[in-house]
């Protein structure tokens, strides 16, 4: 029975220490702006890879996708071909569906038809987790516009850029130019729709205003909205509570 009474705690000890592991970290970690901040170290297991083009029916656009990939292991090889094995390494870094790329990348680079040059989106580090073209809104708007949610800020301050950064809501024209930020720097993206009848783009985000690095019920919301047949995409913020 004592032995029984020991293993019930210990296996109490392990839960606890396993919980207290796994405590969510801040998204948000607030410092002196006097502080010196620690550059992040290079990885030298990662490669830079672009997919091939991409371009949304109606546009005069190509769009290159990238990334990096990470290549460690001394066995690490490239997968290219359909007669690869398991732990070889794709090389494919987005996904693309009807007027939407998807994946984790450090860049997007357009190039015009008819023309060999090719520019990136921004010189600036991002991370780029979604990007939808809003053909609908576009069309009767008269100007193609790309909408990009991304994180641009370490906001954990890891050294990093990741999907445990702050998201962050963009936009430019299909060419690229005019990227734009319409979001509020450290309030997170939570979600976006377009209403095609009014031609707006209706965006929500969450700001930390207790300041404890997380987002949290005691946190407020904020709802704003920009008219995309406006063409200086100037962003209004409204109250529906």
């Amino acid at each position: 029975m004592k032995n029984s009474s020991i293993f019930c705690m210990l296996f109490v000890l392990v839960f606890l220490i396993g919980c207290k592991e796994e405590v969510e970290k801040p998204k948000v970690i607030y410092e002196n702006s006097t502080k010196q901040k620690e550059q992040p170290k290079t990885d030298s297991t990662q490669i830079k890879i672009a997919d091939l083009p991409i371009q949304m029916q109606g546009t005069n656009y190509l769009l290159h996708p990238v990334a990096d990939i990470s290549v460690s292991g001394a066995n690490a090889k490239i997968k290219y071909d359909s007669t690869s094995s398991a732990n070889d390494l794709s090389l494919k870094v987005s996904n693309y569906s009807e007027y939407e790329i998807t994946g984790y990348l450090q860049n997007l680079k357009f190039q015009e038809i008819g023309s060999d040059s090719i520019h990136s989106l921004t010189d600036k580090p991002i991370l780029i987790q979604n990007v939808m073209y809003l053909k609908s809104v576009s069309d009767k708007a008269k100007q193609q516009v790309l909408v990009y949610s991304l994180a641009d800020l370490d906001t954990n301050k890891d050294g990093k850029l990741d999907e445990n950064d702050i998201k962050s809501l963009y936009i430019s024209e299909i060419s690229g130019k005019r990227f734009t930020k319409v979001s509020v720097d450290f309030q997170e993206l939570i979600d976006w729709n377009v209403i095609e009848s009014r031609n707006r783009l209706y965006f929500r985000t969450i700001e930390d205003t207790n300041k404890n690095g997380q987002f949290d019920k005691n946190d407020v919301v904020h709802y704003h909205y920009l008219d995309l047949s406006n063409k200086d995409w100037k962003v209004f913020d409204y109250n529906p509570i």
